[in-house]
């Protein structure tokens, strides 16, 4: 059995920016991924950083927008998992891209898409590093009364994604 160290990785990003982490295999994704976003929301601004896990081993990253792209960069060198990918993203939400991103052939997964504060689970081994999980937002501090459904269901409808 190899030693292991176990790590928390915080996301940098502004407080309410969203973000896609997930994983794929292949040294072409972050071209897909570009494509499925531009190809869902073209006037979104997005930067994506992809962790090669083999050859090279570098970290691949394209975007239309140079300041997303840098902090993908810099959260995909934290975070440091091979075949891992992060997307950071404005005028544009997860829900918008996100099954099209699924459905590109190498991603493998996806382990959060949102904007709350997170915090990435790593193993490092001497290999390198692997993301076991992830730490979204904050626990639960109670069950939903009927103010709060209400609430709830006024907010879908005002941002426009209920009738």
């Amino acid at each position: 059995m190899s030693n292991f160290e176990i790590k928390i990785i915080k996301i940098q990003k502004p407080d309410d920016m969203n973000f896609i982490l997930g994983q794929t295999h292949f040294i072409k994704s972050v071209e897909d991924l570009y494509e499925a976003i531009v190809n869902c929301v073209p006037g979104s601004k997005f930067g994506i950083a992809f962790c090669e896990a083999s050859g090279a081993c570098k970290i691949r990253s394209e975007g239309n927008n140079p300041d997303l792209k840098t902090l993908a960069e810099k959260n995909a060198m934290n975070i440091g998992a091979g075949h891992s990918f992060i997307i950071f993203m404005k005028e544009c939400f997860p829900i918008n891209v996100l099954n099209s991103i699924k459905n590109i052939p190498e991603v493998c997964g996806i382990y959060c898409a949102t904007a709350n504060p997170t915090e990435i689970v790593i193993a490092k081994s001497t290999n390198g590093n692997g993301i076991l999980g992830v730490i979204d937002g904050s626990s639960p501090k109670g069950i939903e009364n009927d103010e709060e459904k209400s609430w709830r269901k006024d907010f879908l409808r005002k941002i426009n994604y209920k009738l």
